[in-house]
């Protein structure tokens, strides 16, 4: 496995945790969020790539439209509104940086 990879790899475990914990937890300020979008660039940046480019970006845009539309029965969730809101801080900007380096590379060939 690739430096990157690795590091990609632990980056993903490292904001899926931290949104769970953020979910549950709900501390205040907004550290933990911007943690969570720089832990998604970071994702986007060094764990997805090849193969993987558009099953991530598939489920990544479905998972953002169904928690967008769905945003009213989850909130009602004691638990699970706040870690999905969290999960989705995270996967936004992995997604929004695939899906920008895949048109780059598109647009190589």
């Amino acid at each position: 496995m690739a430096k990157n990879n690795r590091i990609g790899a632990w980056a993903f475990l490292i904001g899926i945790v931290l949104a769970v914990v953020i979910g549950i937890f709900q501390p205040a300020g907004d550290t933990f969020v911007i943690a969570l979008v720089i832990i998604g660039i970071i994702v986007g940046l060094l764990n997805i790539a090849g193969k993987e480019v558009q099953p991530f970006l598939m489920s990544g845009a479905v998972l953002i439209i169904a928690t967008g539309l769905g945003q009213n029965v989850l909130s009602s969730v004691k638990y699970v509104g706040p870690i999905v809101n969290a999960l989705l801080i995270l996967f936004v900007p992995a997604t929004i940086i695939v899906a920008i380096k895949h048109v780059f590379q598109l647009a190589r060939h």
